[in-house]
């Protein structure tokens, strides 16, 4: 079949309208103009991934409310969006297996890359999305119990402030199962980060009668975790606590906060136990900020309105054997955790201090194959992170997981307290860790049939 060309030339005037046509209703280019536009295309990315920090009275240096407290910070904005570093996620990997990944499409990417290479245009500023409201004080809504540092400590005006521990008895008398937990700092604009760890004091002994004989050839139960005891933490670490040292010992870590994290809610059908008698621990990572200020942290608990089908525990493995030799760069210090049942991880916290700079955790089954599972290629101590599976990692029993930190204790390390001097385990920022937080449960301790 022939067509003549005064037949083509009308195919090709109209596919190339539908083109232009299609060009101009890109997403990301406003309605109506070849560029976005802070309010039709920018806003509604930010409000819904920066403002939770980037709002008055939160953690971000400026606001992404308004276009008018946006435009002096376009250049830094550019630079931290283009490379990933905002907002806050330092993992790779593919999108879905944290259910808290905060990073933003490749397609909102590029309509920010855009919006500030055409000019950041403001655009109609009426036609912005409602603006998202948040909570003035707790984001998981009223607490169920919280539980407040005894007194306010002073932070001064300057100075490297070592970390200060508080411990506090929740007045618990009965058993709690929590849903969600949320920190909420006195002065954000002096708390760089808090750990809270729990543990519950051993019962006075009474005398009881003398136990009944074990049978010989009586199997011992087999502790669920089997720990390397090379990587031990010294017994007796040097302190230079001064005012509040930390007690020993600490119990378990249930929560924490940083720039960037915060509330952790349990999925649904698990909850953690707080048990009667619960003592927390505070340890708080204060930052001068110029002038003197007061700083009265408190945590909060939501609690579950039934008892879950499984527990959610919390608990870490380290190794606290190692050394940085002074100037020493790229300096790789294992650790790793076994199990003797079948194990589900619900999410892992690596934590380092100021030389740290990369994290990578595999799983290792009992068959000899393996899985990268968490990889953090650019560590950043200011970002603490607890890496939130949207499914559990399952261990199996037998298999373990193992955690690889790299370090810089070199002057090329901008953030290096001290490259001149070896450096060991240690809870002050100028020492270091290799310390891996974790929350897990254990299928077959079911608590009840799940609905």
């Amino acid at each position: 079949m022939r067509v003549s060309s005064a037949r083509i030339a009308p195919l090709v005037i109209i596919a190339i309208a539908a083109i232009a046509v299609s060009a101009a209703q890109r997403p990301g280019e406003g309605a109506g103009s070849a560029d976005p536009t802070y309010a039709e295309d920018v806003a509604p990315i930010f409000y819904e991934n920066c403002a939770s920090c980037h709002r008055p009275g939160g953690l971000g240096p400026f606001s992404t409310l308004d276009y008018d407290s946006v435009k002096p910070n376009l250049r830094k904005m550019k630079a931290m969006v283009a490379a990933g570093r905002m907002p806050p996620w330092q993992a790779t990997g593919p999108r879905g297996v944290f259910r808290n990944d905060r990073r933003l499409t490749d397609e909102e990417k590029a309509i920010i890359v855009r919006w500030l290479d055409t000019g950041a245009k403001p655009g109609d500023l009426a036609k912005q999305p409602p603006r998202p409201r948040f909570a003035d004080g707790w984001e998981i809504g009223t607490p169920d119990a919280i539980v407040q540092m005894p007194d306010a400590y002073t932070v001064p005006a300057s100075g490297t402030i070592e970390y200060q521990y508080f411990e506090v008895p929740t007045g618990i008398t009965e058993e709690k199962w929590v849903q969600a937990i949320e920190i909420l700092p006195g002065s954000r604009e002096v708390v760089h980060h808090v750990l809270v760890y729990a543990k519950v004091p051993p019962a006075p002994r009474a005398a009881s009668p003398t136990p009944a004989a074990v049978p010989a050839g009586t199997p011992r139960p087999q502790p669920l975790f089997v720990r390397n005891r090379e990587h031990a933490i010294p017994r007796d670490p040097p302190r230079r606590d001064s005012i509040n040292p930390p007690p020993r010992p600490l119990g378990a870590l249930i929560a924490s906060t940083a720039p960037g994290t915060n509330v952790v809610e349990f999925p649904e059908g698990t909850a953690m136990r707080l048990r009667p008698g619960t003592i927390l621990t505070f340890q708080m990572h204060y930052t001068a900020h110029g002038h003197e200020m007061q700083d009265r942290t408190a945590i909060g608990f939501r609690f579950a309105k039934e008892m879950p089908v499984e527990e959610i525990h919390a608990a870490a493995f380290v190794n606290g054997s190692f050394t940085l030799p002074a100037g020493a760069r790229d300096i790789a210090i294992p650790a790793e955790i076994g199990v003797t049942q079948p194990v589900k991880i619900w999410g892992l916290l690596p934590h380092t201090h100021l030389r740290g700079t990369r994290w990578k955790y595999t799983l290792e089954r009992p068959d000899g194959t393996s899985d990268v599972v968490l990889d953090v290629p650019r560590y950043d101590f200011n970002w603490q992170t607890y890496y939130l599976f949207a499914a559990p990692l399952e261990i199996p029993a037998g298999g373990k997981l193992t955690s690889m930190a790299w370090y810089d204790n070199s002057a090329s390390n901008e953030h290096n307290p001290d490259p001149t001097k070896d450096v060991k385990w240690g809870d002050q920022t100028w020492e270091e860790m290799q310390y891996t937080g974790f929350l897990y449960s254990v299928p077959n301790r079911r608590l009840r049939p799940s609905p």
